[in-house]
C-alpha cells in the first residue's frame, strides 16, 4: 500500500486530494490545523499540523519516524486579502511567505528520510507565480510567494536529486473553492484527478518542472 501525506487536507483541493487518494487504496495521512468531520474516510490518519509552526513540523516527523511516504504533497496556502499597489499589509505579505514558501521546504527538509527513493514531492503552486504570465500586475503578496515557491522547488529538484526524489510544482487550474470562488473555471474533483494524472506520469527527468493540472509545462 502507498502512503501519501497531505497538508491543508481540512477542505478544498487538500480534502478531495484525500478522498480520491483513499478511494484507491493509499494510506492518507491527513494534516491540517482544524481536522474535518469529512476526513473521517477509510484509510485516512489525521494529524493537527499548522505548517507555519516549525515546531508542529518537526514534532509530526518525529512521531511519524520510521515510516515511509511515497508522496508528500504541500498543499496548505493562504491567499493575503490585501495585495495591490498601495494597499500592502507587510505582516500578512510576511505570512505568505511564511506558509506559501517556507512551509514547503520545512516539510521536505523534516521529512526527506522519510520519503523513498523515487517517491515525490509536489508544491501546489499557482500561475500567478509565474512572472512569464503576469500581465495584469497587483496581488504583490500571492504573485510573490508563490514564485518564491516555484524556486524553492526548483532548488530542491537539484538537491534532492542524489535521493531519487521528484519535485514538482503543481498549478491546480482556477477552482471552485473558498479561495478560487464561486466563478472560478473547473470543480475541485477535475483539479485534483488532473494533478493526481500529472503526479502518476512524472520521470526523473520532470523533477524541477512546473506543471499545471492538465500538463502543460508552466513559463516561469
Amino acid at each position: 500500500m502507498k502512503t501519501v501525506l497531505v497538508t491543508g487536507a481540512n477542505r478544498g483541493i487538500g480534502l478531495e486530494f484525500c478522498r480520491q487518494y483513499a478511494l484507491e487504496e493509499w494510506r492518507v495521512l491527513a494534516c491540517c490545523r482544524h481536522p474535518s468531520k469529512d476526513l473521517a474516510l477509510p484509510g485516512v490518519e489525521i494529524y493537527p499540523l499548522d505548517v507555519g509552526d516549525p515546531a508542529q513540523i518537526q514534532k509530526l516527523a518525529g512521531r511519524l519516524s520510521g515510516e515511509s511516504v511515497d508522496l508528500l504533497i504541500n498543499n496548505a496556502g493562504i491567499y493575503p486579502d490585501s495585495g495591490n499597489f498601495g494597499e500592502i499589509d507587510y505582516k500578512k505579505w510576511m505570512r505568505a511567505f511564511e506558509i506559501n514558501a517556507m512551509a514547503p521546504l520545512r516539510m521536505a527538509e523534516a521529512f526527506v528520510n522519510l520519503i523513498a527513493r523515487s517517491g515525490t514531492i509536489a508544491t501546489l503552486t499557482s500561475k500567478m507565480g509565474s512572472l512569464a504570465d503576469n500581465t495584469s500586475g497587483g496581488e504583490y503578496p500571492y504573485r510573490s510567494s508563490k514564485a518564491a515557491a516555484n524556486m524553492v522547488m526548483r532548488s530542491m529538484a537539484i538537491d534532492l536529486k542524489a535521493f531519487g526524489i521528484i519535485s514538482v510544482a503543481l498549478h491546480p487550474g482556477w477552482v471552485k473553492t473558498e479561495m478560487g470562488g464561486p466563478s472560478a473555471l473547473i470543480s475541485v474533483e477535475q483539479s485534483v484527478s488532473g494533478m493526481r494524472r500529472v503526479i502518476e506520469r512524472l520521470a526523473p527527468a520532470d523533477s524541477g518542472k512546473f506543471l499545471s493540472y492538465d500538463g502543460l509545462e508552466i513559463p516561469w
